[in-house]
């Protein structure tokens, strides 16, 4: 078991920091050549480039670790230890890829830059996250305002985003700030969708007369699992059952014609279901 923990922990940490180097990958190629404003650390550390010339990736660094200091503060140790992988990675990638790309423009099309900048910050985001670690920086003050005065962490996020945007909008054309605005909505959906991608199922509720037969189909030709609940109708008041079982969205098709077969009358419920842990998805099966 210690090897095995051992194993997880090295590739966890690789993981993180494949997903920084993307992040990285993503600001240098097409964030700073168009010029785009955003929230986050990054955008903190365009707006002092700006006003004082310092390097991006040398603020950030000192942002970081002043900010894994706080987190370490207040949230903990076990925060900290989560989170300096990502303070000192991304930094050192973006100094590093500075180094090797030097002036190198791919496209100066602001919309390009404004799609590619959201869709790689999204991206190695949901990498790092679900790794599960931080990427630091701006991710730590709603966390520690969360601690102390129970504000979601969400609005935390939102806030500073939306204040470092009006900072930048002081030195930037307004037409800049717009896309900043796009951009942090794309990346934004871009996770969502990256910290549910490979978890969403289909849960199946059947109301039917065949009850027992939709639910021994189930469990024999689709190998899963079936609960049975017992219910009443509202109209006619008589006792029935619901059959309830969760599958994968590829099986759903298969599932659906399964109980066509057995009751065309059928009643049938089709919930997509974020996510799904148990014995059957994140654990083995246990046949008796």
């Amino acid at each position: 078991m210690g090897k095995q923990n051992m194993i997880k922990a090295v590739c966890s940490v690789f993981i993180v920091i494949l997903g920084n180097m993307l992040y990285a990958l993503a600001v240098k190629l097409f964030l700073i050549p168009a010029g785009l404003v955003t929230g986050g650390t990054t955008g903190i550390g365009l707006a002092v480039n700006y006003a004082a010339g310092v390097p991006v990736a040398t603020f950030v660094l000192v942002f970081n670790v002043v900010m894994l200091a706080a987190g370490f503060a207040v949230l903990g140790k076990q925060f900290a230890l989560t989170t300096i992988v990502s303070t000192f990675t991304y930094p050192a990638a973006l100094n590093m890829l500075d180094l090797m790309l030097g002036d190198v423009v791919l496209t100066q099309d602001i919309f390009i830059c404004t799609i590619f900048s959201g869709l790689g910050i999204g991206l190695s985001l949901g990498i790092v996250i679900r790794a599960g670690a931080s990427t630091g920086g701006m991710d730590i003050p709603p966390l520690v305002l969360n601690h102390f005065f129970k504000i979601p962490v969400s609005a935390g996020l939102y806030f500073f985003d939306f204040m470092i945007l009006l900072v930048q909008a002081l030195f930037q054309p307004l037409e800049k700030v717009f896309y900043g605005i796009v951009l942090v909505i794309i990346y934004t959906v871009t996770l969502d969708k990256m910290l549910l991608m490979g978890t969403t199922k289909t849960e199946v509720r059947v109301v039917s007369n065949h009850a027992a037969e939709i639910c021994d189909a189930i469990l024999k030709r689709m190998d899963r699992g079936v609960t049975l609940l017992s219910a009443r109708g509202g109209y006619l008041k008589e006792e029935t059952t619901v059959v309830l079982s969760v599958v994968s969205n590829r099986e759903l098709p298969r599932v659906e014609r399964l109980i066509h077969e057995i009751d065309p009358e059928s009643f049938i419920v089709v919930n997509r279901v974020s996510e799904v842990s148990g014995k059957g998805f994140t654990m083995s099966k246990e046949y008796r």
